[in-house]
């Protein structure tokens, strides 16, 4: 019996986070246009939102918008870095930031990073997929876009997820 009320909390806690949390956030340093370069080190302390994409995706569009409102709701308790891989370029990137108006930094990977983070079983990766880690560089959650996460990309379930974070005995520090 009490092999299955753990087997039981166990799919419950899973059903919960997405698939790839739980691990420290796997370190970079990658260029955005202005070849400033970003490391997530820089945002210890801060709830850091990882979000891979590309400037051609529809949800995409949604979600950075919804990455906006994050920034603007959340101020400084919050880090957001996109994250784009081929074919998304320079130039696309660049009319994406001003077409939407996007204040954080877009990032440019060649799939290296991208594969640390979401661990494909084959050649391609699922986008938008976004990553949010805790001020002590571990991964607290993780969502792929899908029918079970379209409140997180185009809703207000994103903002649940952050207040959960962001309050006292949250997911923050652990």
């Amino acid at each position: 019996m009490r092999f299955v009320c753990l087997l039981l909390v166990s799919a419950i806690g899973a059903l919960g986070s997405g698939e790839l949390s739980g691990r420290r956030a796997p370190g970079f340093s990658l260029p955005e246009s202005g070849a400033k370069q970003h490391d997530p080190q820089d945002y210890r302390g801060k709830i850091l939102i990882i979000d891979f994409m590309q400037v051609s995706c529809e949800h995409c569009i949604k979600f950075s918008a919804i990455l906006e409102q994050a920034k603007a709701r959340f101020g400084d308790k919050v880090a957001v870095l996109s994250i784009v891989n081929p074919p998304s370029d320079l130039k696309g990137v660049s009319e994406y930031i001003a077409k939407h108006k996007i204040s954080s930094p877009i990032l440019f990977d060649c799939g290296q990073v991208a594969y640390s983070y979401l661990k494909p079983t084959s050649n391609s990766i699922e986008i938008p997929h976004v990553f949010l880690i805790d001020g002590e560089g571990i991964i607290r959650n993780d969502f792929r876009y899908g029918p079970n996460t379209v409140d997180i990309f185009e809703g207000k379930g994103f903002f649940a997820e952050l207040e959960k974070m962001l309050k006292p005995g949250g997911s923050q520090k652990k």
